[in-house]
């Protein structure tokens, strides 16, 4: 059971299975590290009776005392039964450093099996196997076989590979850097990357965490913990395997473009994680973003004493997507005041070589005060004048900086020493105790202009992101088609032995969910054909119709701009041949026939692939036949809304074409937004699609139009829905890694004075009615329901409430329509513990308030009793609510739902409800 980590990092007690006195081995290092720790350490080893003058136990289960932790590095055959023996004896968390497992084949495999099973049995905690272990050094705890220790620190560092792990350890210690936890995750055969970025971001020793990904086993878990914490902890990760090659076949252009490392990195952008190219990198950004504050843009100032490093900057910083800052001119003219004349008159600030504390000082005064300015990177490259004499300067400026903040912003975070109102970053080069002055003072400084430049751009890149996530959508139509037909359509096809539906086919599943598609009829014949081609009207486009085609245009299965029934005749029959002579063995059913749609617009392809770890991925960018050339695009993942339909589409190039371009008209983006969220449903609503695309997609103007369309569908899939649905234990977005909004959770209920309302879950969309609802609240209400006086909403406090993870927390408003008016009057809150439970076990926090004007018609009863309900439905086991001790109507409230109440102090109750 997954469930409480902090053992691994705080034990009272371990055990250390393997252990020995024999030097040089893996036992061995690791008594030699964990008897430096305060907790009580015991070695166990069947043939000695002591080791490094410890006793030692033949087994775990003859150590006097409850363990709360074991090491376990012994040959790997003979761990399944030291695990079974562990479980025995009630030890829950346990770290296999041992070898020999899954890596090796079915052997290793089949060992694993058994751990596995004895894991479930006992509901054991478990890191690795094939890993280093784990590193407190807040605690002096080591246990892994490492020979050194770094220092404490606040980042945490989670790693996939040993060998990796171990030279960053040596690496940081040389760099005098230091961790919260270092964690060595192995296998993952159970404690993943998800379960630690649960546990490390609750841990107030971290304030960053630093992942290096090799593969995710669990990525609606990692996805899940990441989107949490990432809000308030960056996460940071190097994802190795970039260009690995994906070995299964793919029917579409999507399945051919969406590989393994776009899916992986659009699943980093959702998650609102870093992702950078290099190890070094992660330090670099978790060193910043833990000293400095995160720049409002991109606009970067340069301060320089030489031209050609400031050169270099320059050229990173454009092609990271950054800008140089277009300096105000009132500094311009500031500048030229204190300045040589031959200076450079603008960004990058050329102090020329001979520049001296005093020019660096009042260029970094007036960068600060220079709105147009985001941030700022100090360069200095060696000369007669003293460095160190100019750090001290650069620090002496960011304090007076950051002093003048604090004073006109009493909220403004003054915990990073060094840091001003904007970020400061430096690159003095080759200067060692200038950079140790800076380091020391909370300025990152960096070997090169470079590598400053690029933390610079992670650093906007982050706050932009997370600014982008958690805008408020604005609401778009819900798509809910019928699901029988689609459903059928799905079925016949399978039941055909073929898994694409034909282009009829695809293009009557897509208009389902308002995607306009081009008429088009299906010829059998060349007669049938010309037929068609005169009641559809001239010109048309003819298509070969072949369920065993997946490209047509590959094999000259398209003729375009047919005027007459000449036309179509002759390229009814060129057609053929050229089907015959590239596909001959292709079952051919004719042709399909539709308008020839001369409209001028953009083409663009929208798709999606079904990836085996991240499950349904949407594609969009250029389309057309030129779709795998260009290489044009952008993939996200479902669920969308309206602004992360609007983010997919900018990240493409094609988007500047959508908003007009000579004589091409700017699209409707709303309306494309609202055809993206409707792709996005269809997703959701059938896990049986493997593939799609639609390309071309022409757009122009407000006019938008499919004229080709394929989807590919998954036998095992469709089976494996009908199963469930059959056995009544049917989970409708088990294929997704982000929980949808559960529509399900919709009811109407009646207020006391008649009124209905519709109870339903919150929806990022609400922040508006949210904050109508707040306005509405008295004082007494605010202060009972969230312990304090609240005076005012931002838009960062109401995302909190209103855009959350269904997976695990949910809000169920009670929204009131009169007339055109529609109102939030009151709200229940669900806050799951985000530990994984195995068994099931799983605990919840609720909170209720209703506005005052609606407050005596029932609905806090009703918002308690069906929050309730959902937490029983979520598999929740117990559920706690925290209350005010003079907060009379919801303890009344509570005791009539059956919670036992209790003091947690002279001020407050908690209130704890079994669930059956």
């Amino acid at each position: 059971m997954v469930s409480d980590l902090s053992a691994f990092f705080s034990p009272r007690s371990i055990a250390v299975i393997g252990a020995s006195d024999e030097e040089g081995t893996v036992g061995w290092r690791l008594m030699k590290n964990l008897m430096e720790y305060k907790g009580n350490v015991y070695p166990v080893n069947i043939r000695k009776d002591e080791v490094l003058g410890v006793k030692a136990y033949r087994s775990v289960e003859d150590i006097p005392e409850s363990v709360d932790l074991a090491v376990i590095a012994t040959p790997a055959p003979t761990v399944p039964g030291i695990v079974e023996q562990c479980g025995r004896a009630g030890v829950k968390n346990l770290i296999i450093i041992s070898a020999g497992f899954r890596e090796v084949g079915e052997e290793g495999r089949a060992l694993e099996a058994k751990i596995i099973e004895a894991r479930d049995r006992y509901a054991l905690n478990i890191i690795g196997p094939n890993c280093l272990g784990i590193i407190r050094p807040s605690s002096n705890l080591n246990a892994t076989f490492l020979s050194r220790t770094p220092k404490p620190g606040n980042v945490a560092f989670i790693s996939q590979s040993g060998a990796l792990g171990s030279a960053i350890v040596d690496w940081a210690v040389n760099e005098n850097i230091g961790f919260s936890a270092f964690i060595s995750v192995g296998s993952m055969l159970d404690v993943d990357f998800g379960d630690l970025i649960e546990y490390l971001g609750k841990d107030p020793e971290t304030k960053s965490i630093l992942l290096y990904i090799e593969g995710i086993s669990d990525a609606k878990r990692f996805m899940s913990a990441a989107r949490h914490f990432s809000r308030t902890k960056p996460i940071i990760v190097v994802k190795a395997g970039k260009f690995a090659e994906s070995a299964r076949a793919v029917q579409s252009h999507t399945g051919s473009l969406a590989g393994e490392d776009v899916v992986y990195d659009a699943a980093f952008k959702r998650a609102g994680v870093i992702r950078v190219d290099e190890i070094s990198e992660l330090f670099n950004c978790a060193e910043a973003l833990a000293k400095q504050p995160l720049p409002n843009g991109p606009r970067l100032a340069i301060i320089t004493n030489a031209g050609g490093p400031a050169i270099m900057a320059t050229d990173a910083l454009i092609a990271s997507g950054g800008r140089l800052a277009e300096l105000d001119p009132n500094t311009i003219e500031e500048l030229n005041r204190v300045l040589p004349k031959h200076w450079s008159k603008g960004n990058p600030i050329d102090l020329i070589g001979d520049a001296d504390a005093s020019r660096y000082r009042r260029a970094l005064e007036l960068c600060l005060k220079d709105s147009n300015v985001d941030g700022i990177l100090v360069v200095y490259t060696p000369t007669m004048i003293d460095s160190v004499e100019i750090a001290r300067t650069v620090v002496d400026v960011c304090k007076d900086s950051t002093n003048s903040s604090s004073n006109s912003n009493s909220s403004s975070d003054n915990s990073r020493y060094g840091s001003s109102s904007k970020p400061v970053l430096t690159s003095f080069m080759f200067q060692h105790e200038a950079n140790r002055i800076l380091n020391e003072n909370g300025i990152p400084t960096y070997d090169t202009p470079e590598q400053a430049v690029k933390t610079f751009i992670h650093m906007y890149q982050y706050k932009h992101r997370l600014e982008m996530l958690y805008q408020t959508p604005e609401a778009l139509i819900d798509f809910m088609p019928p699901k029988r037909p689609l459903l059928t359509m799905i079925n016949n096809a399978i039941a055909e032995k073929r898994r694409i539906l034909d282009e009829v086919e695809s293009k009557e599943f897509i208009s389902y969910y308002n995607i306009p598609v081009v008429r088009t009829l299906i010829a059998r014949s060349e007669d049938e054909a010309v037929a068609l081609a005169s009641s559809i009207g001239y010109p048309v486009v003819l298509k070969i119709y072949s369920k065993d085609i997946t490209h047509k245009s590959d094999v000259g299965g398209v003729m375009l701009n047919l005027n007459d029934e000449h036309e179509v005749r002759e390229a009814y029959n060129r057609m053929m041949q050229n089907v015959r002579a590239k596909m001959p063995d292709a079952r051919i059913d004719g042709v399909t026939v539709q308008p020839m749609v001369k409209m001028k617009g953009v083409e663009v392809i929208l798709g999606a692939r079904y990836d085996p770890i991240f499950g349904p991925v949407i594609l969009f960018g250029m389309g057309g036949v030129g779709v795998e050339l260009f290489k044009d695009f952008a993939v996200g993942l479902p669920p969308l809304n309206q602004v992360l339909a609007r983010m997919l589409m900018e990240e493409t190039r094609v988007h500047r074409l959508l908003k007009g371009y000579r004589d091409i008209p700017a699209a409707d983006m709303r309306a494309l937004e609202q055809l993206l969220v409707s792709f996005s449903q269809m997703l959701i609503d059938f896990p049986e699609i493997e593939e799609v695309d639609i390309n071309p997609l022409l757009v122009h103007g407000k006019n938008i139009i499919a004229l080709d369309a394929r989807i590919v569908v998954d036998e095992a899939r469709a089976s494996a829905r009908a199963k469930a649905k059959a056995g009544k234990d049917h989970d409708p977005y088990r294929h997704l890694i982000i929980s949808p909004y559960p529509k399900r959770y919709e009811r109407l209920w009646t207020l006391k004075d008649g009124r209905i309302v519709l109870l339903r879950p919150i929806k990022p969309e609400d922040e508006p009615l949210w904050l109508d609802m707040f306005r509405h609240l008295s004082q007494e209400s605010v202060y009972q329901r969230f312990f304090t006086v609240i005076k005012d909403t931002p838009h960062e406090q109401i995302v909190r409430y209103c855009n959350i993870d269904y997976a695990r927390e949910m809000s169920i408003v009670a929204e009131l329509s009169e007339g055109s008016m529609r109102r939030i009057i009151g709200v229940a809150s669900l806050v799951i513990d985000g530990r994984r439970s195995r068994d099931g076990y799983r605990e919840g926090e609720i909170a209720v308030i209703v506005a005052d004007p609606w407050q005596g018609l029932g609905l806090g009863t009703k918002l308690v009793d069906y929050i309730l309900e959902i937490a029983e439905d979520m598999n929740v086991k117990v559920v706690n609510a925290v209350m005010l001790a003079n907060n009379a109507r919801i303890i009344d409230l509570m005791k009539r739902m059956g919670f036992r109440l209790e003091a947690l102090d002279e001020d407050t109750l908690v209130g704890r409800l079994e669930l059956g």
